[in-house]
Order: structure tokens, then C-alpha cells, then sequence
């Protein structure tokens, strides 16, 4: 099979397993609590990571790095997985997947914000446009298509997708300055994120045995959100033969997650929602094209 076509065919699989988890969530998050989640997701994610790790021939890695190096992986911990999705969990609690889900895709218009004071990039005038076009969507999502009322339907909900979206953004940017690798580098954090979210649960008062259903909603979470999608689209991008080719097949995504949403997870699919997701991801792809 020509290298090109494995690359596509890596690429979809990654975005037909991401597409899902926004189902996966909502449905999780009835008989589990966001805590919850994110401590077994993360304990699966973790567990998956070794493996690849010690399938790979890479755990002599983890001997190699020093004091600072662990100390950065209990902060990339912090960043991701348990303040990122301890939010995005809640996120989800408050807010229909249909929305939640578009809201926190704008972690890549944050990103392009977050660049200017960190990265020292500039913003062109046609960035300016497309984060307009973006912001419009969420605006058009998060007044469900009333925006003439100038009122949000869940400020809390919004805020914190919105919020999920730019801590996301930072784990990027600072495992961008991380040379280490990938794989390795996701098992700490998700390691530490795990270790973080249990005292997190304990100290709160949070800690909770979950269901049978809740306890398989989120191992699909660890395997297919926090796992191993991510190393089979780490795996597209090296195929391809330029990234282009594949990194725009992600914004698929949302569009087949509403379809999800609605046969799976009973929800009703509002025109806003189609508006909105339109708009932040048409918004997404002009930025990428004017850089």
C-alpha cells in the first residue's frame, strides 16, 4: 500500500475514533462524575502509554531524564490531563455536547493568541478575520442562535469550554519547548495528571467507586480521547508527505460528532449549532491558510 494512502487511512481512523468521544462524555457523565472520569480515563491513558512505551523499547527512556524533567511532566500533568479536562468535564455536565464540543474546538484560535506574547509570532490583518469569523461562531453557539438577546444560555457552561479551550493551547505551546519524546512525554503527564486528579478527589471529598457503565464509559475515554488516537494521528502526520495533506481531515470531527450526538446520545441538533460549528471551523482553516 503506497505511504500516502496508509497516511489516510491513519488519519481517518483517528478522526472517526475522536468524533466519538463527545457521545462517549455525555453519555459517561450520567452515571460518573467528572472526576471520575478523568481519574480512570487518565489511569487507562496511562496504562496504554506504558505499554507503547515498553512495545516500542523506549522505558529506558524514563531513566535518562532528570529531577527538572519530572518536575516539567508534574506540571504538563497539571495542565493535561486534570485541569484541561476537569473543565471540559464540567463543561460537558452543563452544556449539550453540540455545544460543548465546538466551543472547546477553539483551542486553535486560542492558540494563535497565546502565540503572539509567547511565541513572538505576529498576527496578520486576514488572522484578524478569520478569529472574527470564529468568535462570531461561538457567539451564534453559545446564544443558540438568538444573538439579537445579547444573553448566553449557560454563562458557567460557555466560560468553561471556552476556558478548556486555552488550556489546552498552553499544554501545546509548552510541549512545543519540550525536545523529549512524544510518547514518553504523554505517559508522565498523564501519569502524573492521574496521581494529581486521586489526591485532587480525596481531599474534596469527591472519591467515588463508579458503575460498571460509568467505569467502561471511561476506559473508552482513556483508550480512544486520551490514548491511542493520539499516536495513530502522530503516525498519519509521519506517513504523509507533507502534514497538510492530513491535519485538515481533523475538522471532519465535530461534523460527524453531531451525528453521533443525535442517534446515540438522544440530542436534538439545533440550526445554531450547525451555524456556529460553520463558522469557528471556517474561521480555524482560513487562519491555518494566511499563517
Amino acid at each position: 500500500m503506497e505511504r500516502q494512502t496508509k497516511a489516510y487511512l491513519y488519519a481517518m481512523l483517528a478522526v472517526l475514533l475522536w468524533s466519538t468521544v463527545a457521545t462517549a462524555f455525555k453519555l459517561t457523565l450520567r452515571s460518573l462524575t467528572p472526576v471520575g472520569l478523568l481519574f480512570f480515563g487518565s489511569a487507562t491513558a496511562a496504562l496504554v502509554l506504558g505499554l507503547m512505551l515498553a512495545l516500542q523499547g523506549k522505558l529506558s527512556l524514563l531513566r535518562t531524564y532528570t529531577g527538572r524533567d519530572y518536575a516539567r511532566s508534574a506540571l504538563m500533568g497539571f495542565l493535561n490531563p486534570f485541569l484541561y479536562y476537569a473543565v471540559l468535564f464540567r463543561a460537558y455536565q452543563l452544556l449539550p455536547g453540540q455545544e460543548a464540543q465546538p466551543l472547546n474546538y477553539t483551542w486553535a484560535i486560542a492558540l494563535a493568541l497565546l502565540s503572539i506574547p509567547l511565541l513572538k509570532q505576529n498576527l496578520r490583518p486576514a488572522s484578524l478575520l478569520a478569529l472574527l469569523i470564529s468568535f462570531t461562531g461561538v457567539y451564534v453557539i453559545a446564544t443558540r442562535g438568538n444573538v439579537m438577546a445579547m444573553r448566553f444560555t449557560d454563562s458557567l457552561g460557555v466560560s468553561l469550554a471556552l476556558g478548556s479551550s486555552i488550556v489546552w493551547a498552553l499544554f501545546w505551546i509548552f510541549s512545543l519547548r519540550d525536545p523529549r519524546d512524544r510518547v514518553a512525554k504523554l505517559f508522565l503527564s498523564f501519569s502524573f495528571g492521574c496521581v494529581i486528579t486521586g489526591v485532587y478527589a480525596l481531599i474534596t471529598g469527591q472519591w467515588v467507586w463508579p458503575t460498571s457503565a460509568g467505569l467502561l464509559g471511561a476506559v473508552y475515554t482513556g483508550l480512544f480521547e486520551m490514548g491511542i488516537t493520539f499516536v495513530i494521528w502522530l503516525r498519519a502526520l509521519s506517513l504523509s508527505r507533507t502534514t497538510a495533506r492530513v491535519a485538515n481531515l481533523i475538522f471532519l470531527s465535530p461534523f460527524v460528532s453531531l451525528v453521533l450526538l443525535n442517534t446515540l446520545a438522544g440530542e436534538r441538533i439545533y440550526p445554531s449549532s450547525v451555524i456556529g460549528l460553520v463558522l469557528i471551523v471556517g474561521g480555524i482553516l482560513l487562519q491555518r491558510r494566511v499563517g
